[in-house]
């Protein structure tokens, strides 16, 4: 009797010990509790998913602007300002994006604040400026309409207005700022009130408003070129 019990006991033992290991031995792949976490599929790469994806933020453009009437941040010569002749300078870019229609350009005094504060003098805005372009040349004649079917304005009217910062202050800051835009403007200048027409607005003014607004979704790339006047003592 005994002998039958020793032999039932080696035959269940390999069974016995198989079970024990298997209970004691985690599964492969399983961390411990403390541990690391297992990496998860495509490795390292995925987990931390490649922040920024390339590309420029939201696809906007740094072009150059450029302009030989005078350095960039340096003093206006006189010959396009009202106490010269008021030529409008020649301006020159590159770098547009791809896929450009139009351009605007915008020459403003951001030292001279008008209306509410919020807005300042604008001294010349062309838009329309065909997509193939990469200059304005020097001298552009008035009219609102330009021979290559770019439409100007400015708090003047129909033409270039020279900075005019009085002699007694400071210096003041003409920017040109050029947009790159991917879609023609349906806008037009808006026409001269009759002088003393109450609640008149100023031709620029208006016309400003409408492009800006016109601009809101169409901009893929701009430029900036600045310059200092006052008249002279």
């Amino acid at each position: 009797m005994r002998l039958v019990r020793l032999v039932l006991f080696l035959t269940l033992l390999p069974g016995l010990v198989l079970t024990v290991t298997a209970i004691q031995t985690p599964p492969a792949g399983a961390g411990q509790r403390g541990g690391a976490p297992a990496a998860p599929p495509g490795g390292a790469e995925a987990q931390r998913g490649g922040r920024g994806g390339g590309g420029q933020r939201g696809g906007m453009v740094t072009m150059t602007l450029n302009t030989t009437a005078w350095p960039d941040g340096g003093q206006i010569p006189l010959r396009y300002t009202q106490a010269g002749g008021e030529t409008s300078p020649g301006v020159q870019w590159s770098g547009a994006p791809a896929g450009t229609q139009s351009f605007v350009l915008m020459f403003h005094d951001i030292d001279a604040p008008a209306g509410d504060g919020l807005s300042d003098i604008l001294h010349w805005l062309v838009w329309n400026i065909p997509g193939t372009a990469t200059q304005i040349a020097q001298g552009q004649p008035d009219g609102f309409s330009l021979p290559d079917g770019s439409k100007q304005i400015s708090v003047s009217g129909s033409r270039y207005r020279g900075p005019g910062a009085p002699a007694a202050g400071p210096l003041h800051h003409y920017v040109m700022e050029l947009y790159a835009l991917d879609a023609m403007l349906p806008v037009e200048p808006s026409p001269q009130a009759p002088p003393g027409t109450p609640g008149a607005v100023a031709p620029g003014v208006a016309t400003r408003t409408a492009v800006m607004a016109a601009m809101a979704g169409h901009v893929r790339g701009k430029a900036a070129y600045a310059g200092l006047f006052h008249r002279p003592q």
